[in-house]
């Protein structure tokens, strides 16, 4: 063979190898994250579109290269677990819960995909991680530290109610995240000598017996723990409070939104935003073992103006002042 056409055979192979190497690019499995939360999708949406953008800094674009499989159990703790079992069987690459129930549904249906928490209270005490600086396993995430927040809400109630004495704490049996965040308030209250009285909600109808018992112990205030499905049932929660006129304080931003008095906590779309860091870093080889809880690094106050003037509560100047939003 002449040199010519050596040329020429060489120019052709090349030419037919090129289109089905960028093929073979374009033909790659995108990456796929199952996304598990206890509640609804309603409520979700703020805390899917910020993982979205988060995804997006770091070059995942949905319908190219990432897919989302999205469940939502409702509310329904008994539904989590087949959701779960549903998302694995599909063998995503990763697994995002969205709060303690969803994490423990995930982590009970595989030991072997990673899962991220977008959030969760304790993952420690909840027995989902060995400790937040080695969590092992196969969960990883970030925290919303909710526990060691609680007590600084029952200051703010005391702070806001004259003579305060009575305090109500919802519970949700179906979240152990909320027991944790009670055993914390109880802990705190020992400074305090306030009556808690705590009482358990898991459906929309138990969440409005609760208020009419609020009524007859006369309590003078409630503690809202950040729960999935709480955020789900925020403005029933706000209406009941306004209705009976006790005051609100929570730990959801979205809850102060639909009309909780107060909110103290983490910026819940930040950590979503930030969670997807974590799904970055193990698509690209991390072990969710080695990669340690990230925690909170501002705890925002959020103050309701409209619900006070409604309440006929002056919100001292000290919270105003201290306040990162106030909504009028």
């Amino acid at each position: 063979m002449n040199t010519r056409r050596k040329l020429l055979v060489a120019l052709g192979g090349s030419a037919l190898l090129a289109p089905f190497g960028s093929f073979a690019q374009q033909a790659k499995k995108p990456v796929v994250v199952g996304y598990l939360r206890f509640a609804d999708q309603p409520s979700s949406q703020p805390y899917i579109a910020a993982f979205r953008q988060g995804l997006q800094e770091l070059g995942y674009i949905e319908g190219r290269n990432l897919a989302l499989e999205l469940r939502f159990a409702e509310g329904k703790a008994e539904r989590l677990v087949v959701l779960a079992e549903e998302l694995v069987k599909l063998r995503v690459d990763v697994l995002l819960t969205s709060d303690t129930p969803s994490a423990r549904a995930a982590q009970r249906a595989t030991r072997v995909i990673p899962i991220v928490m977008g959030t969760a209270t304790d993952p420690v005490g909840a027995g989902l991680v060995a400790s937040l600086a080695h969590p092992g396993g196969n969960v990883t995430g970030l925290s919303n530290m909710s526990n060691d927040i609680s007590p600084k809400r029952l200051d703010l109630l005391i702070a806001l109610v004259p003579r305060l004495s009575r305090v109500a704490v919802l519970v949700n049996p179906a979240n152990p995240a909320t027991r944790l965040e009670l055993k914390s308030l109880e802990e705190a209250n020992k400074r305090t000598g306030l009556k808690l009285l705590a009482l358990e909600a898991k459906t929309p109808d138990q969440i409005e017996r609760a208020f009419g018992v609020m009524v007859k112990q006369r309590a003078q205030g409630v503690v809202m723990p950040i729960d999935s499905f709480f955020s789900q049932q925020r403005h029933q929660t706000a209406e009941l409070a306004l209705k009976h006129r006790i005051p609100c304080v929570g730990g959801s931003q979205a809850s102060a939104d639909a009309g909780c008095l107060l909110v103290y906590g983490p910026n819940i779309e930040e950590n979503y935003r930030r969670a997807a860091s974590y799904v970055d870093k193990i698509i690209k080889g991390a072990k969710p073992a080695d990669l340690p809880i990230e925690q909170p690094t501002k705890i925002e106050l959020v103050v309701n103006m409209k619900t006070a003037r409604a309440l006929g509560i002056t919100i001292p100047q000290s919270i105003l002042v201290r306040a990162d939003r106030v909504i009028e």
